[in-house]
């Protein structure tokens, strides 16, 4: 049986160590930004010439290790920050990602807001460059890429995920008891991350035909709400209803990295088991409220979030290291 990663959330479709390792190599297709307020090198001819079965065996350490994505990569708001209005933060989960891995090199161009089009096209906020596109970052000697986006597409501005929730939370007049937000958007905000996945798709095949050595680990949002709604009363200023329905959102953005995550030769890494408990109505947070107590974005990982989130990619990064050297099961 193929293994997948612990933790994985329920209702996901993880990769597994078989498919996670064998990146599969496609013709390049066509071509295809502020959250809140939103020691050597190898040679590039030994990149390119090693074989899947080569690329396996070869620990990350050994290349360029190249941190991708949006606010939830970058650590918005968690200092010290870098980057302009990226607000990356060298606390973010690259950074304890690298600390731990010692790679030859680390490339860290995360950036808050981006969405899934930030990987191939410079990013903007309200016409003016913040980043530019962050694929350019990866190449031939990458051997590790992270990456964490898709959940800003769900929002039609370039605040992305913080334009749904401002909407939720001025709904909440009009229907204190029910769930306006829901009825708002209906299916609107599904049909979007159901356009976002070919995107990331394509983003994924782009990484693979760079880098054709580097493992690839799309990481998850972790818990920014409860399981149960009724804890976040009079902590957010959305309804009931619509904290539960928020939360739900949120299942579909990490369903559907996941699942486009393992149809293209990527590790999924669930973040949202680990930080559990530690969401952004908690009394222990991990994940900050609309009112951070501590220094980060609203409804983002502070400093401990991110720490756990960069733990939970290292272990499954060493988790398909130990899969690889595994001898295989006998067919006879």
């Amino acid at each position: 049986m193929p293994r997948t990663v612990p933790g994985t959330a329920p209702g996901t479709a993880p990769a597994t160590a078989s498919n996670r390792t064998r990146h599969p190599r496609a013709r390049r297709p066509g071509k295809s930004p502020l959250a809140l307020a939103g020691c050597a090198l190898l040679s590039t001819a030994v990149a390119l010439a090693a074989t899947p079965a080569q690329a396996a065996g070869r620990p990350p350490a050994s290349g360029t290790y190249v941190a991708l994505g949006d606010s939830y990569a970058a650590g918005a708001g968690i200092p010290a920050l870098s980057a302009g209005l990226c607000l990356r933060s060298d606390h973010n989960y690259g950074h304890r990602v690298a600390a731990r891995l010692a790679p030859a090199a680390y490339r860290d161009v995360t950036c808050a807001a981006a969405k899934v089009g930030a990987l191939t096209a410079p990013q903007t906020d309200a016409g003016i460059p913040v980043n530019g596109p962050q694929l350019d970052a990866v190449t031939p000697d990458t051997s590790l890429v992270t990456l964490t986006v898709g959940g800003n597409n769900i929002g039609v501005s370039d605040l992305g995920f913080v334009d749904v929730v401002a909407m939720c939370t001025a709904l909440a007049i009009t229907d204190p008891l029910g769930a306006p937000c829901r009825h708002h958007y209906g299916n609107t905000l599904g049909g979007r991350l159901d356009a976002t996945a070919p995107q990331l798709a394509d983003a994924l095949r782009r990484i693979h035909d760079k880098a054709p050595a580097a493992r690839v680990l799309v990481v998850g949002y972790p818990a920014v709400l409860p399981d149960d709604p009724l804890k976040c009363l009079g902590k957010v200023p959305v309804t009931v209803g619509d904290t539960a329905y928020l939360r739900s959102v949120l299942d579909q953005v990490n369903s559907m990295v996941s699942r486009t995550a393992a149809a293209n030769g990527a590790t999924y890494v669930d973040t949202f088991g680990v930080t559990k408990g530690h969401d952004s109505c908690s009394s222990d947070r991990w994940i900050e409220g609309l009112l951070p107590q501590a220094p980060a974005v609203p409804l983002h990982p502070n400093a401990k979030g991110q720490q756990v989130m960069g733990d939970a990619v290292a272990d499954a990064l060493e988790d398909t290291l130990r899969n690889d050297r595994r001898p295989a099961a006998s067919t006879r």
